[in-house]
């Protein structure tokens, strides 16, 4: 059985202390150990009594990983540098916390990764993060109507939410945050506005930053170059990194209500980010239509009335 590490990657060696140790050789140790690629276990963080490593694997197999506290120790103790005692310990969250389990019951061990691997699912799908963005947002020229809307709803749905920087109208703020966010564990981030076709519309671009394979359908098509279109319509985004969706949405906040509910909907069906985007897209095209119709017959109204005035 493979296990997931549901981006719960980092694990602390705790109580030892270094003298010009060679950080690649201790990050080269803990890989065979794992049974890893050297390439995919850094170490990330240097303090006085600990460090911590980054294990860039999604999948282990459990027998690479449980029970290998005692291994690891005795291997990194070998070290020209490392100074490993009886107090140093080995700490991680999540799956990779089964380094330090040892059991004689084969059984219990694997009902407790299954257990701990949907506890951390639910975990991380609950949690919410919503980034609001703009100039116009940030400056307080216009109210976030938006993001209180969402966190409401969100936590009424039994989210946990957080509420996000404002984000700059620009492709590396957004990327930077995202990509925090992600590592950070929350299941759903949202974005509001920015999905224009004008050229500060940086959004969707953003997010296909952080996952290339992101899907970004258009809501509405426009002549490329007129007006202030530089782009060929809105489009929405959904990209997914493991088990983190990733959703930009538009700015209008009756849009936001509209495609929100479709979105809880789309979560608890377990739809792809294919299928999530699809019904999002859907949903608000159809909405620019019926206000692209309102304006139209508004404007011809006004028009016949100006008309009589005239006669």
């Amino acid at each position: 059985m493979g296990l997931n590490l549901l981006e719960k990657s980092e694990v602390w060696i705790n109580n030892l202390t270094l003298q010009n140790a060679n950080l690649t050789q201790l990050a080269e140790v803990v890989a065979d150990v794992l049974n890893v690629q050297h390439k995919n276990v850094l170490v990330v963080d240097v303090r006085p009594k600990h460090i911590t490593l980054d294990i860039l694997e999604e999948n282990i197999p459990e027998e690479n990983i449980v029970g290998k506290e005692k291994e690891i120790l005795e291997a990194i103790s070998k070290l020209e540098g490392v100074n490993v005692t009886e107090e140093t310990y080995i700490h991680s969250n999540g799956i990779l916390g089964m380094i330090c389990f040892e059991t004689e019951n084969p059984k219990e061990m694997l009902d407790r990764i299954s257990t701990m691997t949907d506890e951390i699912r639910h975990n991380i799908a609950k949690r919410a993060i919503v980034f609001p963005t703009g100039f116009e947002v940030r400056d307080k020229m216009i109210e976030d109507t938006n993001t209180p809307y969402l966190k409401n709803l969100l936590e009424s749905k039994g989210f946990k939410v957080t509420v996000g920087d404002i984000l700059e109208d620009n492709i590396a703020d957004m990327e930077n945050h995202i990509s925090e966010a992600v590592s950070r564990a929350y299941g759903l981030i949202i974005t509001t506005g920015g999905v224009g076709a004008e050229d500060k519309d940086k959004t969707v671009e953003s997010i296909l930053r952080v996952d290339p394979s992101a899907e970004t359908p258009y809501i509405v098509k426009f002549k490329q170059g007129t007006g202030r279109h530089v782009k060929e319509g809105v489009r929405i985004a959904v990209g997914s990194i493991g088990p983190t969706y990733i959703v930009a949405l538009p700015g209008p906040n009756d849009e936001v209500q509209l495609a929100s509910k479709v979105l809880l909907q789309s979560l608890e069906n377990g739809d792809s980010k294919f299928e999530m985007a699809q019904k999002l897209a859907a949903v608000l095209a159809e909405k620019l239509m019926k206000k692209k119709f309102h304006h139209e017959h508004a404007a011809k109204h006004e028009h016949g009335v100006k008309h009589e005035h005239e006669k």
